[in-house]
């Protein structure tokens, strides 16, 4: 009978004890590397705060998921230094999600204009006051809160916001009388100052009322319609961390038509029978005459027939 061959023994199948050893420990030096790294707690935060703005207590809970054992954490609670890009991209995008918001509730009339650091919206007279008053009607009030709803989550990314009222010169021959008319157009401001105060949608201290009177005119007070348009109220935005200009600074870069293809003007159309904005219409000098003070707009002629008060010294405002 023939032996049977001896399988050799030189362990030809060890091998595998080498590869499961080195997969152990690179399995072991990726769970060290996972355990080491730690969460960007400020962009974590604008993550949240884009998907959940008034939850601070998701945040809280979220943010402390992946911290290690042992490391301390800064409070979420407080202000993280977050980064310039997902500023610029929030705020850049803020002044078309209230465009797109004041058209679904049929909101025409309603300029908007994004700048390098800044956004400027111009609310036309009837949507907030009728003449001579500063009391806010219906229709004020819901475009409040549509503008409230839409700028609390951007809040924090806010230093400052300016509330500007204006009035319409009552009659073109004479002045208004000055304690009418500065009076009213604080008292517009200070209203719609008021309002976004007791929403809590801006910080107080970032609120800042300002009253123009008849000083500053974008269309002739002749007719109506013009005073309309001169009575009015605007809101400027402006960035967290950008520096603060002169008021003036604004007017002129906007008038200049630097703004002019991020400047919406709304229709009152909701999104589905189109985008729901109109492109603001240049005035004969190639820009718009939104927020351009008109010079001298008392010399084009006679008014409606106004109801003095005051007599030698001036008009009552509108």
């Amino acid at each position: 009978m023939r032996k049977r061959k001896q399988r050799p023994t030189d362990g030809g199948g060890n091998w595998m004890d080498t590869y499961g050893d080195m997969v152990t420990l690179l399995l072991t030096f990726f769970v060290m590397l996972y355990a080491m790294s730690s969460l960007d707690v400020a962009k974590w935060e604008v993550f949240v705060r884009s998907i959940f703005p008034n939850r601070q207590e998701i945040l809280e809970d979220q943010v402390s998921v992946n911290t290690p054992i042992g490391v301390e954490v800064s409070d979420p609670r407080g202000t993280p230094e977050i980064p310039e890009e997902i500023v610029r991209t929030d705020m850049d995008s803020l002044y078309l999600t209230i465009a797109e918001k004041m058209n679904e509730i049929g909101i025409d009339g309603v300029t908007i204009s994004r700048g390098d650091d800044y956004t400027f919206i111009e609310f036309q007279d009837r949507t907030f006051f009728d003449g001579d008053s500063s009391v806010l009607t219906e229709q004020g009030k819901n475009t409040l809160e549509v503008f409230c709803d839409a700028v609390s989550p951007a809040k924090d990314l806010l230093s400052q916001v300016n509330i500007m009222a204006h009035t319409a010169q009552g009659d073109p021959e004479h002045p208004n009388n000055p304690r009418t008319d500065r009076m009213l157009s604080a008292m517009r401001a200070a209203e719609v100052c008021i309002f976004i105060q007791t929403r809590e949608s801006i910080q107080p201290d970032k609120l800042v009322n300002i009253s123009y009177g008849q000083f500053r005119p974008i269309d002739t007070n002749e007719t109506r319609e013009g005073r309309a348009r001169n009575r009015r109220v605007e809101i400027l935005m402006i960035d967290e961390g950008a520096s603060v200009r002169s008021l003036n600074e604004y007017y002129e870069e906007y008038s200049s038509g630097k703004n002019a293809d991020r400047t919406v003007v709304t229709t009152g159309q909701p999104m589905d029978t189109g985008h729901g904005f109109a492109p603001a219409e240049p005035d004969q000098d190639g820009v718009s005459a939104s927020m351009s003070p008109l010079k001298n707009s008392a010399e084009k002629g006679p008014a409606e027939n106004e109801t003095p008060s005051g007599g030698a010294a001036g008009t009552m405002a509108e």
